[in-house]
């Protein structure tokens, strides 16, 4: 910053000067609210997210569980 703004921020003072206290403890209250509220939405989606998955998979059919499958069943293939 500039010598000049700087001077001109002093002079104004700050924003916790410039504002009330309890206008303070709202914002802060406001603010923790909305990270609350951010947190919930976001636990809510990974539940989602993992119900729908749960339900994909429970809604597969054998064919795509096997073709889904790591294993080599050409081993298990009766010769």
């Amino acid at each position: 910053m500039s010598k000049a703004k700087k001077q001109k921020q002093e002079q104004e003072g700050t924003l916790k000067e410039l504002l009330g206290d309890d206008m303070l403890e709202q914002l802060r209250s406001k603010k923790s609210d909305l990270k609350k509220q951010e947190e919930q939405r976001q636990e809510e989606e990974r539940r989602r997210k993992a119900e729908e998955r749960k339900r994909r998979e429970a809604n597969k059919s054998f064919e795509e569980l096997l073709n889904e499958s790591d294993m080599d069943w050409k081993q298990f293939k009766d010769k």
